[in-house]
């Protein structure tokens, strides 16, 4: 088996919305954090116990302009992608990392909000805009 296998797979909801730029060359670059949680029963208390963990994640071109039309705070998505880390230094000249996921698919689940306009929808999508389905049935591939 090689050594250079990095695939990441989450499931989550988004924090906050999608916040979109553009590099020098006019590529769309989106950005924004899913929480993913893990919930599990305390031996010693036998209390049901959470925890939620923030996964940074970045999409490229039109896998982004998918991301930034269609995601709103609260959606619910599927992302595989590579992780890596960035290294930069702040003002101070400390140095500085971040750890996210380099998305190249994207599956979305519509909305976890009442009201948004975000439809139902679960079009996987691996760097094209699509246009949603509207009352598509939810059938994630998840392996478990």
């Amino acid at each position: 088996m090689s050594n250079d296998i990095n695939l990441c797979t989450f499931t989550g909801r988004l924090g906050k919305d999608v916040d979109m730029r553009a590099l020098p060359n006019g590529d769309s670059v989106a950005s924004f954090s899913i929480a993913v949680g893990s919930s599990w029963k305390d031996k010693g208390s036998r209390e049901k116990k959470e925890a939620v963990e923030w996964v940074n994640i970045v999409l490229f071109k039109g896998l982004a302009n998918v991301a930034g039309t269609y995601l709103k705070k609260g959606d619910q998505v599927l992302i595989a992608g590579k992780m890596r880390t960035r290294k930069w230094q702040d003002k101070q000249g400390q140095d500085k990392y971040m750890t996210e996921i380099v998305a190249s698919e994207m599956k979305m689940f519509g909305s976890g909000q009442s009201g948004s306009n975000s439809g139902n929808y679960a079009d996987k999508v691996k760097g094209n805009p699509v246009e949603p389905k509207q009352s598509q049935e939810i059938e994630p591939d998840i392996p478990f």
